[in-house]
């Protein structure tokens, strides 16, 4: 139920965003604003290619525009937002580029991490909790649940690393990361395939096995990024081109 009596989604309130009032307390300030707003297009309630209101928007959380206006600046700068002129702000389209360039990020920072995780034993409670996670939507065929399962899993091994600037980094990756799984969206199609490949991982790092844990993710980021940009490509044509192809 909203704090307003309109539905989610209703023109006057995107979202359901009067829900998330409360989370603004009394100190609220841009930074809140943009973290409520970043879960929401992660999420899907504002699509990619979907215009953002600033009355409704600001009205919804009850900030003022300028506020609003800063909001909209950080997650621009994170590249979740893009500003047209004279149209206003809209959630970004990513080009083939963009997922590819992800990708690249992805497994620069991700086989990185595992490469520098030190001598065995490692704290691996996140990672196993994400892949069971994983497994339990799967077997209710709840794909949305294994995509958030999924992103949790990377994020928890990325934090394998104990930094916080990783942390941070990846957590902007993986948003915009979302961007294209929303655009395909088909979650079971992207993300079931990686559900063993997944609790492989976890094992070889389990068993201490850094290097044979580097090489499955590796393999793993590589074929994910061929997936997707294959599908990607056919539903958003003309936005990029993938390096090396025609």
């Amino acid at each position: 139920m909203t704090t307003t009596g309109t539905r989610p989604g209703d023109a006057g309130d995107p979202g359901g965003l009067a829900d998330d009032r409360v989370l603004l307390g009394r100190t609220s300030t841009a930074e809140r604003v943009a973290d409520i707003l970043r879960t929401r297009i992660a999420e899907g309630f504002f699509p990619p290619g979907a215009r953002l209101s600033e009355e409704n928007i600001g009205g919804a959380l009850g900030v003022s525009r300028n506020t609003l206006r800063e909001a909209f600046r950080l997650l621009t700068h994170e590249r979740l937002l893009a500003h047209q002129l004279n149209r206003g702000v809209f959630v970004r389209v990513l080009a083939v580029d963009d997922v590819v360039d992800i990708y690249r990020t992805r497994r620069l920072v991700e086989c990185a991490v595992v490469r520098g995780l030190g001598e065995p034993p490692f704290p691996l409670d996140g990672l196993d909790e994400a892949v069971t996670d994983g497994e339990r939507a799967a077997r209710r065929r709840e794909w949305k649940g294994v995509s958030t399962a999924n992103i949790h899993f990377h994020s928890e091994l990325v934090a394998l690393a104990g930094s916080p600037r990783t942390d941070e980094l990846m957590r902007g990756v993986l948003a915009e990361l979302r961007l294209a799984f929303h655009v395909v969206d088909d979650p079971q199609g992207l993300h079931e395939p990686y559900l063993v490949r997944n609790r492989q991982i976890l094992e070889a790092l389990r068993a201490g096995e850094r290097a044979g844990a580097e090489r499955l993710l590796a393999a793993y980021l590589d074929d994910s990024r061929a997936r997707l940009v294959e599908v990607y490509g056919t539903l958003v044509p003309g936005r990029g081109q993938v390096p090396g192809r025609p």
